[in-house]
């Protein structure tokens, strides 16, 4: 029974008082009847205006009030009352793509009606997180100079969604139709069993018979089926109170009518204990979940009780009813203290992402660490879990507007850095038309400074827009390959010596090849240093035939496999040959990417050092003995020398 159906009860004791005699249990059936229509008139005009009770305290008013909203929905759709037991997701911390896999889960494994309040969740969440995106995209587009009123901005994320939302509604739509027909229906025939129960009173039909028609009628109400909710409490309270009016005035046998009432109240005594044990129940989702349902039982299955116990056992389903709104209201204030933290967090993470949007960009890579920056700090944001309502919107807003004073910073920094590249490609222009220029000039003493006076100022211009990047250079490249070719091929006619010089180192190798060292270390490193001098000696050979300088070298390599000697000192041997021909070539270039090539390997070499000394750590309880800990060694100490002799080369490079 619910405080509405209480306080029906009350009002039409004191009704009664007021207007007739007290109703008696007496074998005078005519004083019954009389009494039983006038209380029948009076209690049409109840039913038809639920009283409520002045004296009512506030907080129980919202507390049944509560009880019987939820009631009377979920008794409209019985499935509705499964959303309690699907997992509200912290869909705040979802990315676009998994709210979608939420969504399309949800309508394809659980019932329609259970699912309304996650797909509101979802679809809040989907569109906040694609208007942010959808701002950032709009302020890009009017940054490039585009016009506000040619903006448009939708993704196959943006689709897939409004298509899985589109199924959602369809499905939830022929479901309410279908619903509310049954509905309408469902009342019309409760509303004609309130009709009969009324008709019962005062018939003066056979008690026996009489008490069976009711019986069979409370069983056709019970079978009737789901109402409208908002007609739900209106007419479960119109439906008790004829019932109760039925037993009250009507002149039953008294044994069928205490039984009745017995049994009544056995059940609703259980009920009662039921509650208060889950006044103690600390999940309090299912204590109030299985308190509804008492209620329900409370309002739909049990019947009346004598009068003298009505108000006591209300009183008492009431008070235990009140204990569980009470622990309720004390969880959900929990739930506020750790949205309380959570704002906290929010308002940390937007007060850094504030700092990052207040530092001047100063170079692309500075923009690029505060961008992945930024995009951890959103991150963060979106996992940090819900804020109080009251204050959800506002730290929304405060959220987006610092990350976009930060894209605002950013658009401005590559606005000006796209402006300083287009002004780059302007100079390097103007170096591809000076080097295609003079790439077929004849005068190559003249020229030759001018095309490597155009190569360094080509490495001292910076960036230009990546769509153009490849092109020119292509162009000074070629340009500029072309010049040298014929300076080469020029210097390769000229220099007869060199051709000499390559004769020579030809049949030098030769020898080399077939060399056989004796078996003393200092003999035989004698010897191959002097054949290294002998080398150097024969000279520089044309540009076209450099290839038998590597051809040497291989030589070099067989001859100190056959020697016990450092790896480093092998290379430096070796190395001491191609430092005579970059200094013979008398080229910056060429010597500018040896050096280049050489700090690369120093760079490559080191980050293997570290890599392997990092894998050391899964080895901090190995024995020494263990293999796989020994090779790591080896491995070490091998890239530890190639980084010693790498290191010697390029001293001896900057040396030139």
């Amino acid at each position: 029974m619910s405080d509405k159906e209480t306080r029906n009860e009350e009002n039409e004791e004191q009704k009664m008082q007021a207007s007739t005699p007290q109703a008696k249990e007496s074998d005078e059936k005519n004083a019954d009847l009389e009494g039983a229509m006038v209380e029948e008139a009076d209690s049409e005009k109840l039913a038809e205006t639920p009283v409520t009770s002045e004296d009512d305290e506030p907080q129980a008013n919202d507390m049944h009030k509560e009880m019987d909203d939820a009631i009377a929905e979920d008794s409209e759709d019985e499935d509705s009352g499964k959303r309690h037991d699907i997992e509200m997701k912290d869909y705040h911390a979802m990315s676009m793509n998994e709210l979608i896999g939420e969504l399309n889960s949800l309508v394809k494994n659980e019932k329609i009606q259970a699912i309304k309040d996650h797909v509101e969740e979802i679809k809040t969440e989907f569109n906040a997180k694609f208007e942010e995106e959808m701002e950032q995209k709009k302020e890009d587009f009017l940054e490039e100079g585009g016009n506000i009123i040619d903006f448009h901005y939708s993704t196959p994320v943006k689709k897939e969604f409004n298509s899985a939302y589109f199924d959602y509604k369809e499905k939830r739509n022929h479901h309410y139709q279908e619903l509310k027909q049954n509905l309408n229906e469902n009342l019309k025939r409760r509303l004609a069993i309130i009709e009969e129960l009324k008709g019962m009173v005062g018939a003066g039909a056979d008690m026996n018979a009489n008490f069976k028609e009711f019986k069979e009628l409370q069983d056709r109400w019970k079978k009737a089926g789901p109402i409208p909710r908002d007609q739900y409490n209106t007419v479960w309270n119109n439906y008790h109170h004829h019932v109760e009016h039925f037993y009250d005035f009507l002149h039953l046998d008294r044994e069928f009518r205490d039984m009745d009432f017995k049994h009544n109240l056995e059940q609703k005594l259980k009920m009662i204990a039921r509650a208060e044990e889950l006044a103690q129940e600390t999940n309090i989702n299912r204590a109030f979940r299985e308190l509804q349902m008492l209620h329900k039982m409370w309002k739909e299955d049990v019947g009346p009780v004598e009068k003298q116990y009505r108000e006591d056992i209300w009183e008492k389903f009431s008070e235990a009813t009140k204990k569980i709104h009470e622990n309720r209201q004390a969880h959900f204030a929990e739930l506020d203290q750790e949205k309380e933290k959570n704002l906290e967090v929010k308002k940390e993470l937007i007060s850094q992402i504030k700092e990052i949007a207040d530092l001047e960009i100063e170079s692309h890579n500075h923009a690029q660490q505060r961008i992945k920056k930024i995009e951890a700090l959103r991150e963060q944001f979106f996992k940090a879990g819900k804020v109080p309502r009251n204050v959800n919107e506002e730290t929304w807003s405060s959220f987006k507007q610092t990350v976009r004073e930060f894209n605002r910073k950013k658009n401005a920094y590559y606005k000006d850095l796209k402006k300083e590249q287009y002004q780059n490609l302007e100079k390097k222009l103007n170096l591809v038309e000076i080097a295609e220029d003079n790439k077929d000039n004849n005068d190559m003493e003249a020229t030759t400074p001018i095309m490597k006076k155009v190569q360094s100022e080509w490495r001292k211009i910076g960036h230009v827009p990546r769509k153009d990047s490849d092109k020119i250079w292509k162009r000074f490249k070629k340009a500029c390959n072309h010049y040298f070719d014929r300076l080469h091929t020029k210097q390769d006619e000229e220099n007869k010596e060199g051709i000499e010089a390559f004769e020579k180192k030809k049949q030098m190798l030769e020898e080399v090849k077939e060399l056989q060292l004796p078996k003393d270390h200092k003999e035989a490193l004698a010897i191959i240093k002097t054949k290294i001098s002998e080398w150097k000696e024969l000279g520089r050979v044309p540009y076209k035939m450099k290839y038998i300088e590597g051809k040497f070298n291989k030589t070099l390599d067989h001859l100190f496999n056959d020697l016990d000697m450092s790896k480093k000192e092998s290379e430096m041997l070796k190395y001491e040959n191609r430092l005579q021909a970059l200094d013979d070539a008398d080229d910056t270039e060429k010597i500018r990417k040896e050096q280049f090539f050489i700090r690369k390997r120093i760079d490559e070499t080191k980050a293997e050092i570290r890599q392997l000394e990092n894998n050391m750590q899964f080895f901090s309880n190995a024995d020494e003995s263990n293999p796989l800990f020994k090779e790591v060694l080896k491995n070490i100490e091998r890239h530890k020398q190639d980084l010693e002799t790498w290191k010697a080369k390029l001293k001896k490079l900057k040396a030139l």
